[in-house]
């Protein structure tokens, strides 16, 4: 029954304990014996136990009996809290009617906590504010309280005190969950319409689609549609998430489940898409997501060129459990076909390279991360670019503009100067400060995003030992001037390395490139030159000096007219051979491009 069922997510900035709190939600409902429980518990993937982040939403149902003998069933979903997984967490809300916003006792309101509640309110959801770590010794609940009240206008008067490691005051949040959060709303008698939220590929049963219900039911053998294109299949199993896929009978208004339907067509999936029946199809399909916007561009390739094909297969199944994903096909002289993508941010594209490799067992070289500049060309057409292998010769281009940020930083005020200092280095201009209260400040700058992109995450997180949070949105294109860096080795350019930088940037950028290819280059039996340019201008250059044969050492004595006329033709040799030689570029050299010096 729709009304004894509560769909809730957990929402919060990064590390204020949302794994956590869902470990003791699940041991509470008793969905695994202790024998079997393991930390981060939903946090399925390697990568995120590693790392000790969440990347992917997890949905798990765990049935609840109230204090007054009622049965419930609540379905929960983990959410991510780094700001690129934002769309994880706006999809997860889209699939519930309330949210937990769990606030870190020791370290207060945080600028993801904000940007949540707000994404939270748009699509209506029950708050219920959650104050956690109570049980540290820096805990500040009367503190909390106040910036609850202050920063985020809730009632603190109805924050929960909860301690998710030790797993106190959980029963009065399961209390909470059942009385404040709204049942769904939804007619099990209407026709079907569900929404997908998230699938995932089983290499031996297809397909596994996630759905949130909203109106009619779903049994096993029923013809369903997917309304975006059409497609039809029959429901060969169902059921619910309890942590290993558990089979049910039927789905109904207001339950969140999976389908399986033998869908090889990976393609015919699509999440945001609404499923209804074949035979009886609803009127008009469910809103949806908004479309993915991504901010930073770089192109992947196969180390191996005749992997192509495995690595189509292999983004194409990525694709289908990360939507936030954008690809196209690209090609480069250096490396021969591969994909231009698109990332919602530089730890996403981390995490799709080792996803790549680790679940799919692909070798790849990523090129340098890039933003999509508007350039303008003197004949008055405007054009965007994103890779800078389409940037148009200098002398067509009138001017340019690339994306703007506008980014908060919220920092205890012993930092301020620092991390002043540091955004002003970035190109920042400051657009407002306020005092939130005696100890924390929150600085607003108007800042590039391609300043963003490379360390400035790690440098705001060292300045300030971690406890500067930071949130951003995009607000438009403003003018900057933008030039074009190749980067010739032995007089070729090679086209995966080009570069699209801020002019005043470009020496510095140039150099450190430059630097980086004579450290992982291997010496060859002839002189390397690594240049830096713009057009025609060369701007930076290395040189990785031959690997050199004693042509002298039969010489004892005699006369120099001998040893000259040796020397002379072992110069003779090296040029010739240099004329001919073809450097080959390691896989490590693209990829040390990429990181920073400390790195």
């Amino acid at each position: 029954m729709p009304s004894r069922i509560r769909n809730f997510c957990i929402i919060a900035h990064i590390d204020h304990g949302k794994s956590t709190l869902a470990d003791r939600l699940i041991q509470k409902g008793r969905l695994v014996d202790d024998r079997n429980f393991q930390d981060q518990i939903l946090d399925n993937m390697d990568i995120e136990r590693e790392r000790g982040i969440t990347i992917k939403s997890q949905a798990v149902t765990i049935p609840y009996t109230s204090s007054d003998g009622k049965n419930y069933e609540l379905n929960l979903v983990d959410t991510p809290g780094h700001v690129d997984f934002s769309y994880e967490v706006s999809r997860a809300i889209s699939s519930c009617e309330g949210a937990l916003l769990l606030v870190d006792s020791t370290q207060g309101v945080q600028a993801q906590t904000l940007s949540n509640m707000y994404l939270a309110l748009e699509h209506n959801l029950e708050i219920i504010p959650v104050i956690n770590k109570i049980d540290m010794s820096a805990a500040d609940i009367p503190g909390t309280r106040q910036q609850i009240e202050k920063d985020l206008g809730l009632d603190s008067e109805e924050a929960l005190l909860v301690s998710a490691r030790q797993g106190t005051g959980v029963d009065e949040l399961f209390e909470a969950i059942v009385k404040r959060i709204p049942p769904p709303s939804g007619s099990a008698s209407a026709p079907l319409r569900a929404l997908i939220f998230d699938c995932h590929y089983d290499p031996y049963r297809g397909v596994v689609v996630h759905l949130r219900m909203f109106d009619g039911a779903v049994r096993k053998g029923m013809k369903i549609r997917f309304m975006s294109n059409g497609a039809e299949y029959d429901v060969e199993t169902l059921g619910v998430f309890k942590l290993a896929l558990a089979e049910t009978a039927e789905l109904s208004a207001g339950s969140v489940g999976y389908i399986i339907a033998g869908i090889k067509t990976v393609s015919d999936v699509r999440v945001g898409d609404t499923v209804t029946g074949a035979e009886n199809p609803c009127n008009a399909p469910l809103p949806g997501f908004r479309e993915v916007k991504p901010v930073v561009f770089s192109s992947i390739y196969p180390v191996d060129s005749n992997d192509y094909e495995e690595l189509k297969t292999s983004m194409e199944k990525l694709k289908l459990n990360d939507a936030s994903l954008v690809y196209e096909k690209d090609s480069s002289a250096a490396l021969g076909f591969g994909f231009r993508c698109g990332f919602l941010g530089l730890l996403h594209l981390e995490v799709i390279q080792e996803r790549l490799e680790r679940e799919f067992n692909q070798a790849v070289i990523f090129t340098a991360p890039s933003v999509k500049y508007k350039v303008y060309l003197r004949q008055g057409e405007e054009t965007m670019v994103d890779n800078p292998m389409e940037y148009p010769d200098e002398g067509r281009v009138e001017g340019a503009e690339e994306p703007y940020i506008r980014a908060e930083v919220i920092t205890p005020t012993a930092y301020l100067g620092n991390i002043m200092s540091l955004c002003m280095e970035k190109r920042g201009v400051q657009a407002g400060m306020n005092y939130l209260d005696e100890k924390r400040v929150e600085l607003i700058y108007d800042m590039p995003l391609s300043e963003v992109l490379f360390d400035f995450y790690d440098r705001l997180k060292s300045t300030s030992r971690g406890y500067a949070s930071f949130d951003y949105e995009i607000t438009g294109y403003k003018p900057t001037e933008l030039v074009k860096l190749d980067i010739l080795l032995n007089g070729k350019q090679v086209d995966a390395l080009s570069q699209l930088v801020f002019r005043d940037r470009a020496q510095a950028r140039a150099r450190m490139v430059c630097e980086r290819l004579r450290d992982e280059i291997p010496r060859q039996q002839f002189k390397i030159p690594i240049q830096g340019a713009i057009g025609s201008q060369i701007i930076a250059r290395e040189t990785i000096n031959p690997v050199r044969k004693d042509v002298l050492a039969k010489c004892y004595g005699g006369d120099i007219t001998r040893k000259r006329k040796l020397l002379e033709k072992q110069k003779e040799g090296k040029k010739r051979m240099r004329m001919v030689g073809d450097v080959e570029l390691p896989q490590n050299a693209f990829l040390a491009v990429l990181k920073t010096k400390e790195e």
